[in-house]
Parts: structure tokens; sequence; C-alpha cells
């Protein structure tokens, strides 16, 4: 056994077809969010059921139904996805039309469809819908969008816009900035024009400038992020309560189901601020642990779309970055709220907050990673066993040239 157990240390693991290191940075995170969600959750899950692990088994009964939505996905062949991503988009734009109609409430907000079980959030699957379809879209329209501003660029526009209105009709600003935010990423390393990208980005601001604006709630939050300790009791309770966790945290924090904020002294504590008692438990070893284990999933995740793009996979490409963009994006903006440096977005932390509808189609969204990183790697072999005089590059097939060999 001994000698068995040097040998699995020493050698070097056998070369596999994908991703190993963002396989284990996801289940790191998913285990972790196990952990923080089932001691943030104690309190409220005494209060409201009288059994302090029922949000535990919820958020496991999740855990197991976004691993196998992954086993799945990680099988389906991207073309399939390129193929059907405008019935993805409008799959998504019917059940954001079915929450406004028979959708579950929450503090105000009309964004689950109840199906038992868990309450669906369509929010969640128009982002991944949406990024899709937009990855399907730059393969087609590539010379379009370097080129034609009205043809290549404000279309995707249009489509972004039937969205946000549907979102902002919940209301669901933060995932409304978050789309925004990943489109024009995607928008830009397809290489838009410069001042085109430019010139509606700041068409973009100014639309949530006035969004802000127009809604006195959101006013509110702006104001109170601002100076939470304003109104430590009102408007700024939450995050006054929430710099309270993470000042209590210090360096090496209270110890793992120590926190006292959790306690329903801070709201949502394993929901959207489960960030918050991350820091008072484990103190800012703990913190910049688990933000370095996601930004090193967000890196895996862009040299996976760089990788692709070089190589001639353009969709895999544009799929990946616009993943990248996503869980960075949305991972700044919650941290950023539990630290009261933006105001709060209800936006989950990837792979570690509680929420049925957010983790399994984040963890889709590692596995649409692994499939274009294992797609890349096999083209990349079946390339280098051909002889030398054909290993010219093939570009990649329009969803046109798609559609004809099937009929063919």
């Amino acid at each position: 056994m001994g000698k068995g157990f040097q040998g699995w240390v020493r050698q070097p693991s056998p070369d596999v077809l994908y991703d190993r290191q963002l396989v284990w940075l996801a289940f790191g995170l998913m285990l972790i969010g196990l952990v923080m969600v089932t001691s943030a959750s104690f309190p409220i899950s005494t209060r409201l059921t009288g059994e302090p692990f029922h949000f535990m088994v919820r958020h496991a009964i999740f855990l197991f139904l976004a691993l196998c939505a992954a086993v799945v996905v990680v099988q389906i062949p991207l073309n399939r996805w390129m193929k059907h991503s405008m019935h993805l988009l409008l799959l998504s734009m019917f059940l954001l039309l079915v929450v406004l109609l028979v959708g579950h409430s929450v503090n105000g907000a009309s964004r689950w469809i109840p199906l038992g079980l868990f309450n669906l959030q369509p929010a969640e699957v128009a982002k991944l819908s949406l990024f899709i379809f937009m990855s399907s879209y730059l393969v087609r329209k590539h010379d379009e969008v370097k080129t034609s501003f009205f043809g290549g660029f404000i279309k995707p526009i249009i489509v972004f816009g039937c969205l946000a209105v549907l979102l902002l009709a919940q209301p669901d600003l933060g995932t409304v900035v978050v789309m925004l935010v990943t489109l024009f990423g995607m928008l830009f390393i397809a290489g838009a024009k410069l001042k085109q990208f430019i010139s509606l980005l700041l068409v973009g601001i100014g639309a949530v400038v006035l969004l802000i604006l127009a809604e006195p709630y959101r006013i509110r939050r702006v104001t109170s992020f601002m100076n939470p300790f304003e109104d430590p009791f009102g408007s700024g309770y939450q995050l006054t309560q929430s710099l309270m966790a993470f000042g209590r945290g210090g360096l090496f924090g209270q110890g793992l189901g120590n926190s006292i904020q959790k306690l329903e002294y801070l709201p949502e504590a394993h929901t959207d601020f489960v960030f918050a008692v991350v820091g008072e438990e484990l103190g800012f070893i703990g913190v910049t642990f688990v933000l370095l284990m996601i930004f090193a999933l967000v890196y895996k995740a862009l040299s996976i779309g760089k990788q692709s793009l070089e190589s001639g996979h353009l969709f895999g490409g544009f799929l990946a970055t616009s993943i990248s963009i996503w869980f960075a994006f949305q991972t700044l903006v919650n941290v950023g709220a539990a630290a009261a440096i933006v105001p709060t977005k209800g936006l989950t932390l990837p792979l570690i907050s509680y929420g049925g509808s957010s983790l399994i189609i984040m963890m889709t969204a590692v596995a649409l990673l692994l499939r274009i990183d294992y797609e890349r790697r096999v083209a990349t072999l079946s390339l280098a066993a051909k002889p030398i005089s054909e290993k010219k590059p093939q570009p990649e097939k329009t969803q046109q040239e798609l559609d004809d060999n099937e009929k063919n």
C-alpha cells in the first residue's frame, strides 16, 4: 500500500481530453457553498420549518440536480447548441412571459415559477440562452459585426432589448446589467469598431442611470450604499449588518459556525449575503481563498475561450469568453454589494449561494466549458495525426452550412 501510494503521488497524471483543474475548481466551490449555506441557514431554517438542516438538504438536492444536468450537457456536441440557439432564446422569452402571469412573488418581485421541488427562475435561463444565441450570431455574422453598425451591431442589441423589457417588468435590473456587460464584452472581442462600442456603452450606462432614477426603491438603494450608517435601522440596515460581519471576521475569522450576524440580524444570509458570513466565520484568509478559486475558474474559462478562438472554433470561443465575463462580473457585483462597494442587486455568488436555478444553470455553463475544451483538444489531436499536407485548418461552418448538411 505504501509503494502504491508513493507511485500515485509521484507519477504524473495521464493526458486527458478535458480540463481537470476546471472540474476540481467547480467541485471545490460547490462543496464550500454547501458548507457555508448549511452554516448560514441554521437560524432561519429552524424558525421557518423547525428543522435546522432544511435548507442544507434542499441545497444538496440542488447540487445533485446540477451535477445531473452537467453530465447530460457535457455529452451534447457544440454544433447542436449552435443550431438550436434561436429555439433556446425563444424558450427563455416564453418563460419570462409565463413568470409575469403565474410567477411566485417574493418581496414584491415576480421572478420564480413554482415547479414543486424548486422554483424556476427564468432570468437565469435567459442569461445562458442569450450568450449561446450571441455566440452563434457572432459566428454567422462575424464580418458584418466588424463592418456594419446597423446590420451587425444593432441587431443583437434589439434582441437584448426584448429580454430586458421582460426582465424589467419583474423587476430584475441586476440580471439586465449582467447581460448588458457580458454582451458588450462579446461584441468587443468579436471586433466591433471602437467608436461604435464606446458610443453604445455610453448609451447603456445612461439607460441604467435612467432606470435607477425611475424607481424610488432603486434610488434608496444607491443612497443607502453610499452611506449605510446614515440610516442603520432603515434603508442601510442590510449593509451595516454585512459590514459588521466582515469587521467581526478579522484576519482568521470567528470559526466555522460561530457567526453572530446569521442569527437573523443579516437578512438573506444564505443567499445574496452568504459572502458576508464567509467573511465573519473564515476571516480575510477564507474570503481571499474563495475569491482566488472563483477567479481561477474565470481564468480557466477565458483561457479556453482564447485557445478556441485561436484554433478557429469561433462558437466555442465566444461562448467560453461570455461565460468568463458573466461569472467574473456577477462575482464582483455580489461581493461588492456585501462589502457596500456597489448597490445591492440580488445576484448570487456563482456555485456558492443557495438557489436551485442559479446552481443548475451555472453548472450547465461549466459543463459547456468542458465540452468546448474537449472538442478543441480532439480537433487538435486529429490535426496532429494528419499528414503535413492536410493540416490546413478548416473554418467553422455557418448555421446555413450545418442546415444544408443535415438536409443532405
